[in-house]
């Protein structure tokens, strides 16, 4: 009990980017305005689906939720690290902070993974079963995806959250990254953390390496039904249509498999700082510029809501 009560009152810290505070103005001034293109970019795209009826469609609903997830997986990271770049590394954090921070990251980081993959399975049934979408894609079950996205987002989250709880930290506090991420702030518990670190391997792999073959099975039959295609046309809309988020998975798998799927031997406090930037910060960015600038009718709507709005 005596452990447990030193540990609730550890209080954390960042380790700045660089012991110049030019340099760190710079980064947070880069932080800054990424965050806000962030929620400029993801919150025009959830109100355009919102007020354009042309998009009420099953493809544009996961679309804006996905926007919308984007915004608070975002907003979970940005202030404190804001804040801590403008201290130059001098904002704490409690192990109750940190673990609330962890929670909401993962949360809404394995409900954007299971959500990728519910758009990909939307598009397996808009181009492997044309005829039949409407009937098989209703708003009821379009919505329970959503919401079943979430619920595994909280299940992957808890646990791995609760780790943290469990881990006795010393006099070392200083977290090597930005924000509370699982694998750095294990690299500070003085005890043994291999049980830790092979639950984390599970729980991510299972995270990660199941929603990701759900979404190759499904572009294997896509891929199929487009090459049969017989109209050119008809080809390169449907490519057109799959690649935006094909480049979205990429991103998002590739740099997450990176941090959570590494051997904790060949995990690099440094590295994992600066992966971690690009799907905490680019990565959001990216989402709606790749949909928006990939989509012929997305961009439509942006057009004739901006004219409206004259």
């Amino acid at each position: 009990m005596e452990g447990v009560n030193k540990t609730l009152k550890i209080q954390f810290f960042f380790r700045p980017f660089s012991t110049h505070p030019e340099v760190q103005t710079v980064i947070f001034v880069a932080f800054l305005v990424m965050y806000l293109t962030s929620l400029c970019g993801n919150a025009t795209i959830a109100g355009i689906v919102q007020v354009n009826h042309s998009l009420h469609m099953p493809m544009y609903f996961f679309l804006a939720n996905l926007a919308v997830l984007e915004i608070f997986y975002t907003t979970s990271i940005a202030p404190l690290a804001l804040a801590n770049l403008l201290s130059m590394g001098k904002t704490s954090v409690s192990i109750t902070g940190c673990g609330t921070q962890m929670f909401f990251f993962i949360f809404l980081g394995g409900a954007d993974c299971v959500l990728l993959a519910v758009m990909a399975y939307d598009r397996f049934v808009a181009i492997c079963y044309p005829l039949r979408y409407t009937l098989i894609m209703s708003w009821p079950l379009c919505v329970e995806l959503v919401a079943g996205s979430l619920v595994l987002g909280f299940l992957f989250s808890l646990p791995l959250t609760m780790l943290i709880f469990h881990l006795p930290f010393c006099n070392d506090n200083e977290i090597y990254h930005f924000y509370c991420d699982l694998p750095a702030v294990m690299r500070l518990a003085c005890a043994d953390t291999h049980v830790h670190e092979t639950v984390l391997y599970i729980i991510s792999f299972i995270a990660l390496s199941i929603p990701l073959s759900l979404i190759s099975i499904s572009y294997v039959f896509i891929v199929a039904a487009i090459l049969r295609i017989q109209s050119a046309e008809g080809r390169h809309r449907a490519f057109s249509t799959c690649s935006s988020h094909i480049i979205v998975v990429l991103l998002q798998y590739g740099c997450t498999s990176f941090i959570y799927l590494s051997p904790s031997s060949s995990y690099s406090p440094e590295m994992g700082r600066m992966v971690s930037v690009v799907y905490t910060f680019i990565t959001p960015i990216l989402n709606p510029l790749i949909y928006s600038m990939r989509n012929k009718e997305l961009k439509d709507a942006l057009r004739k809501t901006l004219r409206t709005s004259r």
